[in-house]
């Protein structure tokens, strides 16, 4: 494996984002995995290796920048550890897609020579807020977002061809409106300026379509190994009844499709199920469904129908972890097991000692590198009855 001696971030004091960008990569797998080790040991039967990258570097597939300056001169960065200072880091960040960086460097450039404003968060003033970049890994194609605190953006057919002028590979490029007082990146307001306001990506042979505000793994190399490890951890026949639950736009369901009878997904974000249920019809599935609904309060009204057992239950919740009405709602349910993934191991363990007074057991879990230099490790562990 390469090493991060080999790049060294000259970021590391200011920026705060990779905790690990110092050390040997190998040291930072060793760390991590020790740290998965103290945090899900008691819970665990068996903690595999962490499985790391051959690559570490430049791996998000998506790229956001701050903008900042002023009209002659706009840049786009990231904000410094625990302030609202932007941090201009000159398209030298180790992790993010080079081919995003480069883009958002012309984008600010162009920002500058059309005299456009920069939005202010104290005085609510200006126009351009942030930069968004996604890139897909196995087709190739960019999406770029421009986020504007208006819809109305000055000479705006001109600045679109300036841009893909000097960047011909951006596949679409999409306004986003975002007018309110807020931290989030995105509004919910998007137009389509050029191409088809969407890129498409491939995982685990599948492929699926990724608008400005889905839900995406940010490191696509590594998801196709998490979702490996959690089909085999499914150990799925071609005959089972899978719940994939916090499904978002249907990755791992559709993923493990070919290799069970039916998929069901459960998400409570509309937009979500939108796009899952697109992406069930780019892929042709025959035998997937989609339901906007709260994943406990479904496989509750499941178990009472009665009709049909649930083999697998696929799980993938937000940071904070499960909640105990779930867990509760998957027992009641009675799948023979649990795959369940997870973002932050302390909250998994939390979770996983509830399952075992269930009666799920933890047979194996295996960390999983998603996102290298930085303090967060994925882990898929599979629950037996």
């Amino acid at each position: 494996m390469e090493k991060s001696t080999e790049k060294n971030c000259i970021y590391i004091k200011k920026c705060g984002g990779c905790t690990y960008s110092h050390s040997d990569y190998q040291k930072s797998l060793r760390l991590k995995e020790e740290k998965v080790r103290n945090q899900l040991g008691a819970y665990a039967n068996k903690i595999m290796p962490i499985i790391g990258m051959d690559n570490p570097y430049h791996y998000r597939n998506k790229v956001h920048a701050v903008l900042a300056g002023r009209k002659s001169k706009i840049y786009g960065g990231i904000y410094k550890e625990g302030t609202h200072e932007v941090l201009d880091v000159n398209n030298e960040c180790m992790i993010e897609d080079e081919r995003a960086d480069k883009i958002i460097a012309s984008v600010t450039r162009l920002l500058s020579s059309f005299k456009y404003t920069v939005y202010d968060e104290d005085l609510r003033r200006g126009l351009f807020r942030h930069i968004l970049i996604r890139t897909a890994h196995k087709t190739g194609q960019i999406m770029l977002v421009l986020v504007a605190s208006s819809k109305i953006i000055p000479s705006k057919n001109n600045l679109v061809k300036a841009i893909i002028k000097e960047n011909p590979a951006i596949d679409t490029i999409v306004l986003n409106l975002n007018d309110k007082k807020t931290n989030l990146i995105l509004g919910q307001y998007n137009e389509t300026l050029y191409g088809k306001g969407y890129i498409e990506d491939e995982l685990c042979g599948k492929r699926f379509r990724i608008s400005p505000n889905s839900f995406y793994q940010i490191n696509s190399v590594q998801t196709e190994t998490l979702y490996g490890k959690a089909i085999e951890y499914a150990a799925l026949t071609g005959k089972e009844t899978v719940i994939d639950a916090y499904c978002g736009i249907g990755t791992i369901g559709i993923c493990a499709s070919d290799k069970c009878k039916r998929v069901i997904g459960v998400e409570t974000n509309r937009d979500a199920i939108k796009d899952a249920g697109i992406n069930k019809k780019i892929n042709a599935l025959t035998n997937a469904e989609y339901i906007n609904a709260e994943a406990g309060e479904y496989m509750v009204k499941f178990a009472a129908l009665n009709k049909e057992k649930v083999d697998v239950v696929f799980m993938d919740p937000p940071r904070a972890g499960s909640d105990k009405k779930f867990m509760d709602s998957v027992a009641k349910l009675n799948p023979k097991m649990v795959v369940y993934i997870s973002c932050n191991p302390k909250t998994m363990a939390d979770d996983l000692k509830v399952f075992k007074k269930l009666g799920y057991n933890c047979m194996e879990a295996t960390p999983v590198d998603m996102f290298p230099f930085t303090d967060s490790c994925e882990v898929v562990a599979y629950l037996k009855k």
